[in-house]
């Protein structure tokens, strides 16, 4: 079992830990500034290095009221056979006003006999911004095949917090479970084998830049598609979806649709975490 406590609050213009815990399979590296706009940037441990049967990770993020936190893992989740239970990741993340999360991970790789379950649950305000990215990959299986892990769940929960109470704004469920049917034809992988996928919630958020979104990821070799949630308080999301053969082709692609939301929302430029 791993436990991680994160709290992230803005003191002179930069944003700094205010609170850390951890015990068990999760830390955190110290903090790096990548650039000049006080956002900080933590990378997640995880020192035995994978996830097997029965392991359980919580993570608890708090970003206070104007402070804003680039949060990423050291390498790929990796989840090994998991006989006779499964490994589950739950995420509670809450955003104050004004407060900005970049969540991006390095993918998440299921080999042979994994089952893996993820839970993440987003609080924020309507002035919050939230960009979530993830990739989902097969690991190396004996005969060659990409899809012998048993289940892959990834659940999003995201509600905006207002003084009239909290609404549900999105609710991103994915469920893979090769055994039960073939997961590659159409109407689901489309023939494909890696899935990757980008959750963006922002007052900012409308059509055209959905639209932008799309024309952006026309250049890459996937197929994309952008859905928009409802409008909640002014607040809107968007869900990406992208399904490939190569994780760093759908590596591109994200990085190349953050790229645009951190130049044209932050004057930032582009991530360059330099993990390896």
């Amino acid at each position: 079992m791993g436990r991680l406590e994160l709290g992230i609050s803005l003191r002179g213009g930069r944003s700094v830990a205010s609170h850390q815990f951890h015990e068990g399979a999760l830390r955190v590296l110290r903090p790096h500034y990548l650039d000049d706009s006080g956002q900080v940037c933590y990378v997640v441990v995880n020192p035995g290095g994978a996830y097997l049967g029965a392991d359980l990770f919580l993570l608890d993020v708090e970003v206070g009221d104007g402070a804003d936190l680039l949060l990423t893992t050291q390498s790929a989740t990796k989840v090994y056979r998991t006989p006779g239970s499964f490994a589950e990741q739950r995420m509670t993340v809450r955003l104050g006003e004004g407060a900005r999360l970049e969540l991006m991970p390095d993918q998440l790789i299921a080999y042979r006999e994994a089952s893996y379950r993820q839970r993440t649950s987003v609080t924020l305000r309507p002035s919050s911004s939230l960009v979530m990215a993830e990739v989902v990959t097969p690991g190396w299986s004996p005969d060659g095949a990409a899809f012998r892990y048993e289940e892959v769940r990834l659940r999003n929960e995201i509600h905006i917090e207002t003084d009239g109470g909290t609404h549900l704004l999105a609710l991103d469920n994915l469920l893979i479970r090769p055994p039960l049917g073939d997961v590659t034809g159409l109407g689901f992988m489309e023939g494909f084998s890696h899935l990757g996928s980008l959750v963006v919630v922002d007052a900012r958020v409308d059509q055209a830049l959905a639209d932008r979104l799309h024309h952006l990821t026309a250049g890459y070799d996937a197929r994309t598609g952008i859905t928009l949630t409802r409008s909640v308080a002014g607040t809107t999301g968007l869900v990406l979806r992208s399904l490939s053969n190569s994780t760093d082709e759908l590596n591109r692609l994200l990085a190349a649709c953050t790229g645009l939301l951190r130049e044209r929302w932050h004057g930032q430029g582009p991530l360059n975490l330099r993990k390896h």
